[in-house]
């Protein structure tokens, strides 16, 4: 079964948005183009008002994916569960789609008997352990952040270890929003690893917007650049080929 490389956005905000696009239309864009957003909204003691907790669940439905809300303290094991949780949903949705073309319109993991179900839900987690996985993390740096972005650093850390003990390949990538002269900043390109958060996180610069759908429309566009360059690497190797011949 060909499940090719699965694409994850992960927003991490405490917040509503309150410039640019609307995020929740971003994210039903972002889920057209095969990209599955998840969102962890972060508390410390206060409390995300209903405006926050409805546009973080709204983000989440219109990506096809997951959201959380969580406090800072726990933050580290959300962002490894959301993180795997859409990686099965999403694997779970190509195993329904290999299944409809099998069996009919009807068929669904659910709808199997337990036996088989088993069997296919054991699928689905060995395709969990193998599949490639790009996740591309957008870290809102709005002023209500600045006291959250030590803990943000040490859960990515940790996803990043966790992840990297499958056996499937892993890239990351990290934006940030606001960035320091634009809406949207690249700090990482795409990397296995993420040990280099601990030299960029300390020179993070907080700003007192939230532009989320800007954000999300960016992480759409560089997905797209990275499947360009791929196509862009596949044909020069192709063409090295013909030529040795």
């Amino acid at each position: 079964m060909k499940t090719g490389t699965l694409k994850q956005i992960l927003l991490i905000t405490d917040g509503c948005s309150n410039q640019g696009e609307d995020p929740i239309a971003m994210a039903a864009l972002a889920q057209e183009e095969g990209i599955t957003v998840n969102v962890i909204g972060v508390m410390e003691n206060d409390v995300i008002d209903e405006k926050g907790m409805k546009e973080i669940e709204g983000i989440a439905m219109s990506g096809g994916g997951v959201s959380q809300i969580v406090y800072a303290q726990s933050l580290s094991q959300t962002v490894q569960m959301v993180t795997k949780k859409a990686m099965t949903q999403t694997l779970q949705g190509v195993v329904n789609r290999e299944l409809k073309q099998i069996l009919g319109d009807s068929a669904a993991i659910e709808e199997l008997p337990p036996e088989k179900r088993g069997e296919v839900l054991e699928v689905v987690d060995e395709l969990g352990e193998t599949v490639d996985l790009d996740v591309l993390i957008l870290v809102d740096t709005s002023a209500s952040m600045k006291q959250k972005l030590p803990t943000v650093k040490e859960a990515l850390l940790d996803l990043s270890l966790s992840l990297n003990a499958r056996m499937g390949n892993n890239q990351f990538s990290l934006f940030v929003f606001p960035g320091k002269k634009k809406e949207v900043e690249k700090l990482l390109d795409w990397t296995p690893k993420l040990e280099s958060l601990t030299s960029v996180f300390s020179k993070l610069q907080v700003g007192g917007i939230t532009p989320t759908g800007p954000a999300i429309s960016e992480a759409i566009q560089y997905f797209h650049k990275k499947r360009s360059l791929r196509g862009l690497l596949s044909r020069d190797d192709e063409q090295y080929f013909e030529e040795s011949l």
